[in-house]
């Protein structure tokens, strides 16, 4: 069995925090890792302060096999990502020569003067490489295991999109649902002892409640489909004993 690959974002923004701007890059790159078989493990909001994102950083990627951020990489002076990246690793940052020879011609030919708020695009950490920007050119970056992208939904779709070849693939979690009609104080004892008897599985339950009466999904997940199976059979049986 391949190993079991896992993730974390890092959405970085006061303008998250705030409410003003509300997240769409977290669903979007749960999507597609679920689809690559890379578990996402954990999602962070931070405020754009040196400090906590230094901090966040150096605690994520060392407890997960891979880093996405998100936000904090444009023109503007609060746009410190970058800088902080580069403390959380404890390397200098410069105007990266191959992110300079992208923007600079991309503005010449808009006939957009290449201002030092525009070079700050190209200030990347020592080391880094670099990740593609088919929307608006401005590169992300990657550092280690940290995958640095821009915030704005559509900027940061099409980086996740372009780093899908060079991402390691885990084994695939496998997802099986049953509907119930019970609510889950009904179920509650009986989903224990069947999650307990099926370590192999992860069983959620979703309740549902249509005006009248509640009901419940259950959600099994596991990489192997024998397990996953298994425990749907013993949720069936679980709800014909309901029934009786």
């Amino acid at each position: 069995m391949s190993e079991i690959i896992t993730a974390a974002i890092l959405a970085i923004g006061d303008e998250l925090l705030s409410g003003r701007t509300k997240d769409k890059n977290i669903g979007y790159l749960a999507n597609f890792l679920t689809l690559k078989g890379i578990d996402l493990k954990e999602a962070r909001i931070v405020s754009d302060d040196e400090d906590a994102i230094v901090k966040a950083v150096n605690e994520l990627r060392s407890e997960y096999d891979y880093v996405f951020t998100s936000g904090g990489i444009g023109p503007t002076h609060d746009d410190i990502t970058a800088d902080a990246i580069a403390k959380a690793f404890g390397v200098g940052i410069h105007h990266d020569p191959r992110a300079m020879a992208i923007l600079e011609p991309h503005y010449a030919a808009r006939g957009m003067e290449f201002t030092d708020a525009r070079k700050r695009m190209a200030r990347l950490p020592i080391g880094s490489e670099l990740i593609d920007n088919p929307v608006s050119k401005a590169p992300g970056f990657q550092i280690g295991n940290v995958y640095v992208m821009a915030g704005v939904p559509a900027i940061f779709q099409a980086m996740v999109d372009a780093l899908a070849p060079g991402l390691k693939s885990g084994v695939k979690l496998l997802s099986k649902a049953i509907d119930c009609p019970f609510g889950e104080g009904t179920i509650g004892d009986g989903l224990a002892s069947i999650q307990k008897a099926h370590p192999e599985t992860a069983i959620g339950s979703y309740p549902r409640f249509d005006g009248k009466t509640y009901s419940t999904q259950i959600l099994v997940r596991s990489r192997d489909e024998d397990a996953a199976n298994a425990a749907i059979k013993a949720i069936a049986e679980l709800f014909e004993e309901l029934k009786s």
